[in-house]
């Protein structure tokens, strides 16, 4: 075999090695995205995470808070909500999905004096938001 055919013989198994690493590395991405999809889903009670993106975005959350992964939404009223997991929703007591799930139904039955506005947002609506934003921790 001439030294040309053996160089191109080698660039193309390294090209295929690349796109075979390439590969394992967006299906090891895809994985730990559904993982983290299925988490937040049990966390929240059957939430919804992309049906929680799309209510975020169309309620208008990103006016007040900064949030990861939802276009505009950088506002600075309220709290970041890209670590809402290490928060305690409405200032006190323990940080559980369920207080979470509250918090965005009923703000201010958790915390009377709050400046976020009730905007009466349906039990299974808050379940998809809370698990969005779990998945988003």
């Amino acid at each position: 075999m001439n030294r040309r055919r053996a160089e191109a013989i080698l660039a193309l198994c390294l090209m295929l090695a690349a796109a075979v690493g390439a590969t394992a590395a967006m299906q090891a991405g895809n994985i730990e995205k559904q993982r983290l999809a299925n988490e937040a889903r049990a966390l929240s009670g059957g939430g919804d995470p992309q049906r929680g993106h799309d209510a975020i975005a169309e309620l208008g959350c990103g006016a007040c808070h900064t949030i990861t992964g939802v276009a505009g939404a950088a506002g600075a009223v309220g709290p970041n909500l890209t670590a809402v997991s290490s928060q305690v929703y409405g200032g006190h007591g323990e940080n559980t999905p369920e207080k979470l799930i509250s918090w965005i139904k009923d703000p201010r039955r958790v915390r009377p004096d709050t400046a976020m506005p009730d905007l009466d947002i349906a039990d299974q609506t808050a379940r998809d938001i809370a698990a969005y934003l779990l998945e988003k921790n």
